[in-house]
């Protein structure tokens, strides 16, 4: 071990916790470790170092007498009231020009507040994202650092080392001021919650609607994931399709329980972005479809009164499922489209100057929604930094609309079955909205103006206007 003071503290050994710090020493980086329970310290510091240069402090004055100056230490504990709790005992113990990095996920308005209060101490602080749960935080996860440029030049040499790589690249940039990390490994989730909606809805119709076994779906996943549509997330369904269970010997997928739960992540990507009035309706309708999942009873209840269609599906399965093939390509692109529509549109909101480019970089490896297809949206931005949307893109514009009849196809199938198929449904409607030169918004205003007054525009002159409706007696 070194004489040297460890270039990174770090606080909280749960799972990520003890990866991340496994995964920097391996590095080369001295690191120093500390829990709340000491016990937890022990057993890590006996059973996991083998020999790295990780040392152990069992108080968090000691934790930061290990650490060269100015201090870096990261903390990796439950968001919320435990990271303003932690940050007000670590004070007493810092100085100016010290570093504190969140990386839970907090809300990037935490992070702000933070930021402000502990600027105005002359403490850094930095929101750092980290994508790619417990094998990524030991191998190499996505990183997504934000706050001061010079707090990250304190770090950037570990977050380099430590990242995923793609193509010699790490999969980690300084992404912009104050809460800008925190921001985009939010709508990193949102788009996550997204694409693992239109998974579901795709297993929905190849078990119900035509009738595929497990063994068949792992197939035919396992496929996709060796073409246009390879992720992350599309190969580990294809495994959770073989998992056997332990105590009855089926299928695991078919003991699971139909109900999902969520952290709280894709929820405030729909929040902001009704805020910042950026449509991400795919994000949107992936919280409600975990949202009703959560109502078994009353959804068993419906299901013995409320009948749709037959379930009999009428047609070339083989021809369906490479339709569906595509239709999720598109369906998977436009969610993609919709969370850095909405990271473009808060750049300028929150003055973050996100380098969208950058963006797709980083989760081309290391974090849950690294797919194939976002080499294909980086060089988008690459030809058009500016970009506001990439659909605009002539490339991938041309991509999706190419796959359109096969969105068509699938959504009206779903319709006809009688399957929910929500997702796909709202990437469709996303697309049909966003290439519409002409909506029917201008009822809408109408109507506003009627029932409340609220004025309108015209198309041929300029200013608001206000009629005096005529109403029925």
């Amino acid at each position: 071990m070194s004489n040297q003071g460890c270039e990174l503290g770090l606080i909280g050994l749960g799972t990520m916790g003890r990866n991340f710090a496994l995964n920097l020493a391996d590095h080369g980086f001295p690191v120093a470790v500390y829990n709340r329970t000491g016990e937890k310290t022990r057993e890590f510091m006996e059973k996991e170092v083998d020999g790295r240069d990780i040392r152990a402090g069992y108080t968090l004055a000691e934790l930061v007498g290990l650490l060269r100056r100015p201090r870096a230490i990261l903390l990796l504990v439950s968001a919320g009231a435990a990271v303003d709790a932690l940050i007000e005992e670590l004070l007493p113990y810092l100085e100016a020009g010290d570093l504190i990095i969140d990386s839970g996920n907090s809300h990037f308005t935490d992070t702000e507040r933070r930021s402000r209060s502990l600027a105005g101490k002359g403490l850094r602080f930095m929101g750092l994202g980290i994508s790619g749960g417990e094998r990524g935080a030991r191998y190499g996860p996505s990183l997504m650092p934000g706050g001061a440029p010079e707090a990250y030049e304190r770090v950037r040499p570990l977050f380099e080392a430590a990242a995923a790589r793609v193509n010699g690249e790490p999969c980690v940039a300084y992404l912009g001021p104050r809460s800008a990390g925190h921001y985009v490994k939010m709508v990193h989730n949102g788009i996550e919650y997204g694409v693992m909606q239109l998974l579901a809805e795709a297993y929905d119709l190849m078990k119900r609607g035509l009738g595929l076994s497990p063994a068949e779906m792992a197939e035919i996943f396992a496929g996709w994931n060796r073409g246009e549509l390879a992720s992350y997330l599309v190969g580990i369904t294809a495994r959770i399709f073989l998992q056997k269970d332990e105590k009855t010997g089926q299928p695991l997928i078919e003991v699971i329980l139909d109900q999902a739960k969520q952290k709280g992540t894709g929820m405030w990507t729909s929040w902001d972005a009704m805020d910042l009035q950026a449509p991400t309706p795919t994000i949107d309708t992936a919280v409600m479809m975990r949202d009703i999942s959560g109502y078994k009873t009353e959804r068993l209840a419906a299901a013995a009164r409320l009948k749709g269609p037959a379930r009999a599906f009428k047609g070339d399965r083989g021809r369906f499922i490479s339709r569906l093939n595509n239709a999720l390509y598109a369906a998977m692109v436009l969610t993609y489209v919709q969370g850095l529509a909405l990271l473009a549109k808060a750049s300028d909101a929150y003055g973050y100057h996100l380098d969208l480019e950058a963006v797709t970089r980083i989760w081309r490896g290391g974090c849950i929604i690294r797919a194939a297809l976002l080499e294909e949206l980086r060089e988008a931005f690459q030809a058009r930094a500016d970009l506001p949307n990439l659909l605009q893109d002539p490339g991938l514009g041309r991509r999706v609309m190419a796959r359109q009849g096969a969105l068509r196809e699938v959504v009206a199938a779903a319709a006809r079955l009688g399957l929910p198929a929500p997702g796909l449904m709202a990437s469709l409607a996303y697309f049909d909205a966003y290439r519409s030169g002409w909506l029917p918004a201008n009822l809408i205003q109408a109507q506003r103006d009627f029932f409340g007054a609220h004025t309108y525009e015209r198309v041929d002159a300029p200013g608001v206007f206000h009629t005096e409706w005529e109403e029925d007696e």
